[in-house]
């Protein structure tokens, strides 16, 4: 899979499961890297723009293996998605 496909894979499921994404184009106020971060107990993923491709799928992951584990355990994922979920760091 595509680095494009595999981030608007885990995009899509990550807006089925509920989780916080927002991304962050480039300006004064924009973040310069991604990441996973807790916000009044939920976790939010913030993606920026600027950062590479991988880099933004990488904090999609953490953020989707951080809050989503247990909708993730009894469903179909693509072999593509579940090992960048659950691969080991």
């Amino acid at each position: 899979m595509e680095s494009r496909d595999l981030l608007e894979a885990l995009l899509e499921l990550a807006r089925e499961l509920g989780l916080e994404v927002r991304i962050a184009g480039q300006g004064d106020l924009s973040p310069q890297t991604s990441g996973v971060c807790r916000l009044r107990g939920s976790i939010w993923v913030v993606l920026s723009t600027a950062d590479p491709i991988e880099h933004q799928i990488d904090a999609l992951a953490e953020g989707l293996r951080a809050d989503c584990t247990k909708s993730l355990e009894g469903r179909f994922l693509p072999p593509a998605l579940r090992e960048r979920i659950f691969a080991e760091d």
